[in-house]
């Protein structure tokens, strides 16, 4: 079965000593990406004058800085404050400015950050709703090992838990730091800057866990490698009454423990991550949908069957596919697969469904690129948008060489993948429209 889209194989070496894998990496950060760095002290001390009343006025001075600007800027600013200082500010505010579309504009601008911060944070919706779920469980304190620059602390803090922030670092300690402070929750957020491997969480109610998923080349796809290792997390997790570790949603089935329950979060339709889950359902599998949120849980159901294309195809959300659980949705449909190997549902009904966007089919024709540009123009299109399950074809390509000069006035959606094994494209536009 391979419609569900797995993720990448993962290798199998020996699980790496614990002892090796203590927190993130102590690497480098740069609070201004072009600013080297020889003193193992400066991105510290670069940050604690980024705190100083000058470092803030800088702050609020390069608020918004487009980065065409930024040369003159500094130029400017160099005049009256030491270069270091304004190459941090500068960096700060790029970093909020990319930091925006996960932690909305208001926060992001009142927050820090370093490079690798907001490259691996968690998304504030997804951190909210985790957040929310723990305290729906009764969780009043908790350990959060590998806290990063504290958006999971902070979506923590404001469900009312009572957070211990651990990260080895010691720019990313201070950062989760200053980011309570400057939030107002450095009440609700003690920050310690340690080897998670030794921190004795005994005294919390669940622990949560973000291992780091790069490393030197890239992302980390074997969830052994990852610093600490899934198997150094799942022991943390099972040691405390309830406990959260975040994987790649890509991991595989296979590699989820039995003790755990595994949730594959969405949000806006693009998958963010899966979590693995303790002192809850071992066992189970869901879905779970941002905004919303749209849960759904997995029942044990046999794969659908196949069955001809019928007026409507439906397109499964990511973390649908993910968790495996197109079988859910196409029983909620009373539709089946076009292909057993391809997670399009098709049915001749249309039902209101969170879980899978809808389209109405009107065409379906075998592969051939000059049969389907003769249908467009006769259809009078002159916008296309190109989708793809089960096709090697590159949409931008099919785009192009179908729809060359763009000048009609409708709009339409050509699916390309397999129908019972054969290349088939499937031309139609979202369910509701015309």
């Amino acid at each position: 079965m391979y419609y569900y889209g797995h993720g990448a194989g993962s290798s199998q070496p020996a699980a790496p000593d614990p002892r090796r894998h203590r927190g993130r990496p102590r690497t480098v950060h740069r609070l201004a990406d072009n600013e080297p760095v020889t003193d193992p002290l400066a991105p510290l001390n670069s940050f604690a004058a980024l705190l100083t009343d000058e470092g803030r006025a800088l702050l609020e001075e390069v608020r918004g800085t487009a980065p065409a600007d930024e040369l003159a800027v500094a130029t400017r600013l160099r005049r009256d404050h030491p270069a270091a200082l304004v190459s941090a500010a500068l960096g700060q505010a790029r970093l909020r400015q990319r930091a925006a579309a996960k932690f909305g504009a208001a926060d992001a601008d009142r927050m820090f950050f370093t490079p690798n911060g907001v490259e691996q944070s968690t998304r504030a919706s997804v951190a909210a709703h985790r957040a929310a779920r723990l305290a729906e469980l009764g969780v009043t304190s908790l350990a959060d090992l590998c806290c990063g620059i504290g958006g999971d602390a902070i979506a923590l803090a404001r469900a009312g838990i009572r957070v211990l922030a651990v990260d080895r670092d010691p720019v990313t300690a201070a950062v989760v730091r200053a980011n309570a402070e400057a939030l107002g929750l450095a009440g609700l957020i003690e920050v310690r800057e340690a080897d998670v491997t030794e921190v004795d969480t005994s005294a919390y109610d669940a622990v949560f866990v973000d291992p780091a998923r790069r490393g030197g080349r890239g992302r980390i796809f074997d969830p052994e490698s990852y610093s600490p290792s899934l198997s150094w997390a799942v022991g943390a997790a099972l040691k405390a009454p309830r406990a959260a570790l975040k994987v790649a949603p890509g991991i595989p089935h296979e590699a989820v423990p039995p003790q755990a329950e595994a949730e594959w979060i969405s949000d806006g339709g693009d998958v963010k991550e899966a979590v693995l889950w303790f002192g809850t359902e071992p066992g189970l599998v869901r879905a779970t949908l941002l905004p919303g949120p749209h849960t759904l849980r997995g029942r044990g159901l046999p794969d659908p069957p196949v069955r001809p294309v019928g007026r409507y195809l439906y397109e499964p959300d990511g973390a649908v596919i993910r968790s495996h659980l197109v079988a859910e949705v196409a029983a909620g449909l009373d539709g089946g697969l076009i292909d057993e190997t391809i997670a399009y549902v098709t049915s001749d009904a249309l039902r209101p469904t969170p879980y899978a966007t809808a389209y109405e089919i009107t065409d379906r024709l075998p592969f051939n690129v000059k049969k389907l540009k003769a249908l467009l123009r006769e259809r009078e299109v002159g916008a296309l948008t190109v989708k793809k399950r089960g096709s090697a074809v590159e949409p931008e390509e099919l785009r192009r060489k179908a729809l060359p000069r763009p000048c009609g006035r409708n709009t339409a959606t050509v699916f390309l993948t397999r129908v019972a094994g054969a290349p088939t494209m499937l031309l139609g536009h979202p369910a509701g429209r015309p």
